[in-house]
């Protein structure tokens, strides 16, 4: 009887740091430990994410190691996001894992952050059968993809310049929300009236996405009242506001989604990324599937946002297609996936 493949997966590709465990393909932990003090700066800050990352990643992996039953003896195989993200951060989570790869003589494989997020499916029940379309959104990307199988990949269209994650950030600034702006939105937006104010929708050629429109829009559409009259609204009004400019970003997501499904015959839909934990933009493309006689595959909420888990689980596949990664590899702030 061969002995099961045992994966530790870490990522710390900007604030999280995060672990888990693969056993034999399958999910036994997952740790997220997330750094809040970046809602203080309304953003997040390179220093100190890879600062937290150092300080916290052995204690993550310790507790993903707990929490699965294993110890380090037992793992087979290292997988862990080199890229793309924040060159600190990356860099704590490479340099971790080469260093304990070394120590454990066992292999490590880089995972592309985005390859992760498009694996995150393969932990979903069932998992979205190939070929199926991929919708990835989120703070840094956003992308429609083909994907045929693991690791054949085609990009259909992606964003030519603000991701919609970062647009919710933005938008969530001016409105005065605190970093992450995102969630608080989309809780917002559900006791609001979407047809309040009709924010511009860009419709780009083909399958591409653009988001800085958007958000210059909810800020001229303010700054056209006076300072008083634009306080009230945003006291009396800011429910209308958030459901109105978070139609018009799922509109913008929904629309090449639709195209694509149309030109292509593809009817099986992947959703992932940050902004995939949206509740009007899942309701949206659970809409649209139906509508086709499609299905949408969507991870559960905490395989959404930044996790290790979905790392772990790209670098299993790899890791037993006997891939793996030199000592030299580093880390890749502006990786690509194809």
């Amino acid at each position: 009887m061969s002995s099961p493949s045992v994966i530790l997966g870490i990522e710390t590709s900007c604030d999280d740091t995060a672990a888990a465990v693969i056993v034999d393909g399958k999910l036994a932990s997952s740790v997220v430990s997330s750094q809040q003090i970046h809602a203080i700066y309304g953003g997040v800050v390179p220093e100190v994410a890879s600062r937290a990352h150092e300080k916290w990643l052995v204690t993550v992996v310790e507790k993903a190691l707990a929490d699965a039953g294993v110890s380090k003896s037992d793992l087979t195989g290292l997988a862990v996001t080199h890229g793309p993200g924040l060159i600190g951060s990356l860099m704590v989570g490479v340099s971790f894992t080469k260093a304990l790869s070394v120590g454990l003589g066992i292999p490590f494989v880089g995972v592309n952050h985005l390859e992760g997020h498009l694996a995150s499916l393969m932990l979903t029940d069932p998992a979205p059968p190939f070929p199926h379309l991929c919708l990835v959104v989120s703070g840094g990307h956003t992308q429609l993809m083909q994907i045929d199988g693991f690791a054949s990949y085609r990009i259909l269209g992606a964003t030519r310049d603000d991701a919609a994650g970062e647009a919710f950030d933005k938008v969530g600034k001016i409105l005065g929300l605190e970093y992450p702006a995102g969630p608080k939105i989309d809780q917002l937006a559900a006791g609001g009236n979407t047809a309040y104010h009709a924010f511009p929708r860009t419709r780009l050629k083909g399958y591409d996405y653009s988001f800085s429109g958007i958000k210059t829009s909810v800020l001229y559409y303010l700054n056209a009242f006076p300072e008083k009259e634009r306080d009230q609204i945003l006291t009396d009004s800011m429910a209308d506001v958030c459901a109105s400019f978070q139609e018009a970003v799922v509109d913008m997501l929904v629309a090449p989604v639709k195209a694509a499904i149309r030109e292509t015959g593809v009817k099986q839909i992947g959703l992932v990324g940050g902004v995939s934990a949206n509740s009007r933009l899942r309701a949206r493309m659970k809409q649209l599937t139906d509508s086709v006689g499609g299905a949408l595959f969507v991870p559960e909420m905490t395989l959404c946002m930044d996790n290790a888990a979905m790392i772990a689980a790209a670098g299993h596949v790899r890791l037993t297609q006997n891939e793996s990664s030199p000592l030299t590899l580093t880390a890749d702030p502006a990786l690509k996936l194809i």
